[in-house]
């Protein structure tokens, strides 16, 4: 090829190679100034991304230990858990105290019996049908009457001479037990340390002078004598009239999420009634911070003490529900009271049948608690006894017991 060809096709090349190079530096800039949005992009779905993580973490462990949120929390457990406080020196004595009497096996009676307490202002209007019930088991049972407004007046053999004495007073009378004070819980304390006495009594049933039996004595003996629990109402209540009533000065020994609530109607065995005698911490607890119209707030000890100490102390010994059946349908502060009218064999009969535990809460949600009431681990009708009954129903009762109180 000719030079001069060369030469043109040499200054024909050089032209189209700055085209060319114009082309690629155009083509470069603006894959420049495409990559930092691309980055920027990435860069804001990684931190959406990390703060979605931080926020609400899902419940894998993977996440909750790279990032640590304060949703982690709980979740599986994966924060480890607090260390448990010291007790104080009062705790731990109460702790080895009531060890102690639960890990030591009961006394062996020859002759095991029941101790019937009744908590009263005065003469008992349920005496005759009691005897009735008492009748023919004179080894097995045994009577205690706490009166704290007047001397009773007895008409049966078996409250004769049964009223609680003490070196202060002949009898124990005008010692002022007062609906919702601390005094009921005293009174109770009086009567299962006089019952725990007698080495015989194993079994110990707190009841009203409204209270009657909705079964026959040997039905109620087996029930209590063979089973290895007390029955001590104890729910959780978080609204007004349950937790609601809880003081911060109850801490440390108890705690908030501790607090519990039952009817004050129960019936103990009598390594549970030796641990409440033992007891003085709780005690005293309940006594200076669970008062009515203390803060602005009603707390019953008489709702709250046995409940809260004995689901602390010994949670797997509770049945949590009372044996005697108060209702409470009517939603007011006191429960219905059964007039002569209302006494019918079908409403004994309805009571007896009875299977569940129901339980309401105080809060706005009025939730329902229903619990089976398992006996040994098997299913069986709840109460053994009933109250509030207007003494006006006697005739009435007396007349219809050997009919309802059949198994």
């Amino acid at each position: 090829m000719l030079p001069s060809t060369q030469l043109k096709k040499g200054g024909a090349w050089r032209p189209q190679l700055l085209k060319d190079f114009m082309v690629m530096s155009k083509s470069r800039s603006r894959s420049q100034m495409k990559r930092p949005r691309w980055i920027i992009a990435l860069v804001c779905i990684l931190c959406v991304f990390l703060i979605t993580a931080y926020f609400y973490p899902s419940e894998s462990s993977t996440t909750c230990y790279l990032f640590s949120s304060p949703n982690c929390d709980g979740i599986f457990g994966k924060t480890p858990p607090s260390p448990a406080r010291e007790l104080t020196d009062d705790e731990t004595a109460s702790s080895v105290v009531v060890k102690e009497i639960l890990n030591t096996p009961p006394l062996q009676s020859k002759n095991p019996k029941i101790a019937f307490m009744f908590l009263t202002p005065g003469t008992l209007p349920f005496e005759e049908l009691w005897e009735n019930f008492f009748q023919g088991h004179e080894d097995k049972f045994s009577v205690y009457v706490h009166a704290s407004k007047q001397k009773p007046i007895h008409v049966s053999r078996y409250f004769v001479d049964r009223d609680i004495h003490s070196e202060q007073m002949p009898l124990i009378i005008n010692y002022q037990v007062v609906w919702g004070k601390f005094s009921m819980v005293e009174a109770e304390k009086r009567l299962l340390a006089n019952a725990l006495l007698d080495p015989d009594n194993q079994h110990f049933v707190l009841l009203s002078d409204s209270c009657i039996p909705l079964h026959s004595f040997d039905y109620v003996y087996n029930y209590l004598m063979y089973t290895n629990v007390s029955f001590i109402d104890c729910f959780v209540d978080p609204g007004p009239h349950g937790t609601g009533r809880y003081a911060e000065q109850m801490m440390p020994e108890v705690e908030k999420h501790e607090f519990r609530k039952g009817s004050q109607w129960f019936t103990m065995k009598r390594q549970h009634a030796i641990v409440m005698m033992a007891d003085s911490l709780y005690y005293t607890k309940f006594k200076l911070h669970c008062r009515p119209n203390m803060d602005g707030r009603n707390c019953y000890s008489d709702e709250h003490y046995l409940p809260t100490f004995f689901r602390m102390k010994d949670p797997a010994g509770l049945a949590n529900w009372s044996v005697t059946f108060v209702d409470w349908s009517e939603g007011k502060w006191h429960p219905r009271a059964f007039r002569n009218q209302d006494v019918t064999y079908d409403l004994l009969r309805n009571i007896t049948s009875i299977a569940d535990s129901t339980h309401v809460t105080s809060d706005a949600t009025k939730t329902v608690l229903r619990t089976p009431c398992l006996w040994n681990g098997m299913k069986r009708p709840c109460f053994l006894f009933a109250r509030k009954f207007y003494p006006e129903t006697l005739g009435k009762l007396i007349h219809l017991f050997s009919n309802y109180t059949k198994v």
